[in-house]
């Protein structure tokens, strides 16, 4: 079993990392919290959960063991699968989610795609005792300074845009609320960009 990666930070989107050890590329998939943390980063160390099944062989990387625990804690609820618990971890936080589930606000959990109601009753009933184990603060993680505004804003578009629509959305509703966000902050960053898309869409 694979406990974690450290190695050269090949390549890097705001779903996926490529890391390579010994010559070895790992792709590895992320959360938008554990991109954030990590870009710009030559080397970098992400611990690893294995999903293995009999169609697929999927590795899922993050920046800490709280993110990882937290992960493993959401894939234990019925009907919650490993790109659904990586699209909670993107939309919120580590101290956001367990903030969340200890006070039973069922209505943000709605707001991420594939929850619904019941799911987000399920997640905090089951969890809600469980949470306070987790324990810990999550390291700070800062926004990536500004950058040109044109050529940032085409660059936030579409990572954004890809993002989303690897993590389930259309291309079209994804481009019009990215749009949306980038016209009313024009500052914005990906990861920045990315998340409040998964507020609204």
């Amino acid at each position: 079993m694979i406990e974690y990666l450290r190695g050269d930070l090949t390549e890097l989107t705001p779903t996926t990392a490529t890391i390579e050890c010994h010559g070895v590329g790992y792709l590895t998939h992320i959360s938008l919290y554990t991109y954030t943390a990590i870009q710009n980063r030559p080397q970098v160390k992400l611990y690893v959960h294995e999903s293995i099944r009999e169609d697929a062989y999927q590795l899922y990387g993050f920046v800490d063991k709280r993110e990882r625990e937290l992960f493993l804690q959401l894939i234990s609820v019925s009907g919650i699968g490993g790109n659904t618990a990586r699209t909670i971890l993107s939309a919120l936080n580590p101290n956001e989610l367990c903030e969340v589930i200890a006070s039973g606000n069922d209505k943000l959990l709605k707001m991420v795609k594939g929850i619904g109601g019941k799911t987000a009753q399920r997640i905090i009933v089951e969890l809600k005792d469980k949470i306070g184990a987790v324990g810990g603060e999550a390291p700070a993680v800062g926004l990536a300074a500004l950058m040109a505004e044109a050529e940032v804003h085409n660059e936030v578009l579409d990572s954004a845009v890809a993002a989303l629509t690897m993590l389930g959305y259309t291309p079209a509703a994804s481009q019009k609320v990215v749009k949306a966000i980038i016209k009313e902050q024009p500052s914005v960053t990906v990861e920045a960009a990315i998340k409040e898309a998964l507020r609204r869409l």
